[in-house]
């Protein structure tokens, strides 16, 4: 297996990424707000020539193969973000996050996002070094997730059946309202998670499950680990700015959902039959356009009637109390304190 990337230039790159979060929280986002169209499409295009320029380095560096390699990763990881964007809003949305925090959520979620894809990626690493046949579980598993996105199973998000979200309401004391862009509050010389932060663990655990799927793929093009990380943090890190971009189109979109679960069936069969037959990636780079372009262009010219596919950024309630999030946590008390009183009568 080629291993690219030495310690410094692996220290350079996490440099750059914790210079460039600096300096968006620290200076560009100092101030709370809400982003515009403006604002979203400048950010957008700034991370994907980023990550064009990154790409020309490796070119340079190493050849075409591990150029190609990066850009097909890239492209499969930033395709795949779309479902992440879905996510997103029906979480924001279930929890009333005002517009002008939602930024801050998914700023400290990449950094949670930097450590556990870090970790996936060094177990997957180590896997397919000790157990080379993994790589067919790997594809296997990819074919089986995009069968379940085509028949719309991954779509489905519940918030409310979340297990973080019992479990952090079960430990750690939470307030009724937000306070802010504070993650916590001392109310009472007493310190209080804030609902904020409980969106920002239910972001961080949405991306576990999403890492899941998106960095057996990338595995399938690539087994080097400089390439398959920097691809995949090159396409979070264009993940915010594409949610404030697409976030209130992304119903138009109908059939981009299916377009994403046949790129991961193709790439899921492409791992399979590896052994017996390579797919090149300069095709595979030309097949996994050609499925997201065609899914576009179909939803475009066979939109939803509104009536079916309503604007998901209309659905926001006025402030956390009285959104679905704030109802749930009040029927989970409710049953404790019911289930404490039952105890004590016994």
């Amino acid at each position: 297996m080629r291993d690219l990337g030495s310690p410094l230039q692996w220290f350079l790159f996490l440099g750059f990424v914790f210079v460039m979060l600096a300096l968006d929280l620290g200076v560009f986002h100092r101030k709370s707000h809400r982003i515009g169209l403006r604002e979203a499409v400048f950010w957008s295009v700034v991370w994907t020539l980023i990550a064009f320029a990154f790409n020309g380095w490796i070119y340079l560096e190493y050849g075409g193969t591990p150029g190609l390699e990066f850009l097909l990763g890239y492209v499969i990881e930033r395709s795949l973000s779309f479902d992440n964007i879905f996510v997103f809003i029906v979480i924001f949305n279930y929890f009333a996050v005002p517009a002008e925090f939602q930024h801050r959520v998914l700023f400290w979620g990449i950094l949670g996002a930097l450590v556990s894809r870090g970790i996936f990626i060094a177990l997957g690493v180590a896997l397919l070094e000790r157990f080379e046949w993994i790589i067919l579980v790997f594809g296997a598993f990819l074919v089986w997730t995009g069968f379940k996105v085509l028949r719309g199973q991954e779509t489905e998000v519940h918030p409310e059946k979340n297990p973080a979200v019992k479990l952090f309401q079960r430990f750690v004391p939470l307030t009724s309202h937000y306070a802010g862009k504070d993650f916590f509050v001392r109310e009472g010389g007493k310190l209080f998670a804030t609902p904020l932060m409980l969106v920002l663990i239910v972001v961080e655990a949405t991306d576990v499950v999403f890492a899941v799927d998106s960095i057996p793929a990338v595995f399938g093009v690539t087994r080097d680990p400089f390439i398959v990380f920097t691809s995949n943090i090159f396409a979070i890190l264009g993940l915010r700015a594409l949610y404030f971009l697409l976030a209130g189109l992304m119903h138009k979109f109908r059939y981009l959902s299916y377009g994403l679960g046949l790129v991961l069936m193709f790439i899921g069969v492409k791992m399979v039959i590896h052994d017996w037959f390579e797919i090149p990636n300069l095709l595979s780079l030309g097949v996994v356009l050609a499925i997201l372009l065609v899914s576009v262009l179909v939803s475009l010219a066979r939109p939803a009637p509104a009536a079916e596919m309503p604007d998901p950024t209309a659905q926001v309630a006025d402030d956390f109390e009285h959104s679905a999030a704030a109802r749930m946590l009040r029927e989970e008390q409710a049953k404790e304190e019911k289930e404490e009183e039952t105890a004590a009568r016994r």
